[in-house]
């Protein structure tokens, strides 16, 4: 592992677990045994450090998400894995990440959001338009649509301000929100295998 890769992954554990705004080039290198002179080679700010680590963090994504789609057995098996995984990785996320980035570096965000270097909806479009063919969602839904609104709610369960995390827990958020959504564009199959996996979510 070079440099580079190293002091995203270190920068990245140190983000999820702190917050961005707490987290200092020193205590990075600190972290990381190495002097701060090293980091500033590599990037020239905290601010391109931290688009590295959301391109990084994005890509792990994408990755990981293939990788469920191409394993699970059909579509709603698969998104269950990702709910199971992003329900996880939210509860082991410091509140202050997200909070952070929308407050001290929206520009940041957006910078990679134009560039497309963060997971979008394109990439789940085929869930859905798997799902249709394996009579598990409604043939009537649109695919583009439905995977709209499944990656904007989402998106949403990681919104401190819409759903304050000492007030609803991960998991009930997921289960009132996302799955919710999920059951209206399922077919009878679909909610039985729903009903199922939920269970046990």
């Amino acid at each position: 592992m070079d440099n580079r890769d190293r002091i995203i992954e270190g920068a990245a554990e140190l983000f999820r677990t702190y917050g961005i705004k707490s987290v200092t080039m020193d205590s990075i290198a600190t972290q990381l045994g190495i002097s701060k002179r090293t980091i500033y080679e590599v990037f020239s700010d905290k601010d391109e450090l931290l688009i590295g680590v959301l391109i990084w963090m994005g890509e792990k994504q994408k990755g990981l998400l293939k990788r469920i789609i191409s394993e699970s057995e059909n579509s709603i098996v698969a998104i269950f894995r990702m709910l199971e995984i992003n329900r996880d990785y939210i509860q082991e996320l410091s509140p202050a990440f997200q909070s952070d980035l929308k407050k001290y570096h929206h520009e940041v965000l957006m910078k990679i959001v134009d560039k497309s270097e963060m997971p979008d909806y394109h990439n789940n479009k085929e869930v859905i338009e798997n799902g249709i063919k394996e009579n598990l969602f409604r043939n009537d839904v649109n695919p583009d649509l439905a995977n709209r609104c499944l990656y904007n709610l989402g998106r949403s369960i990681m919104n401190h301000d819409l759903y304050p995390f000492e007030l609803f827990s991960r998991r009930d958020v997921i289960r009132n929100v996302f799955i919710n959504y999920l059951r209206g564009i399922s077919t009878p199959a679909g909610l039985d295998l729903i009903a199922k996996l939920e269970a046990t979510f």
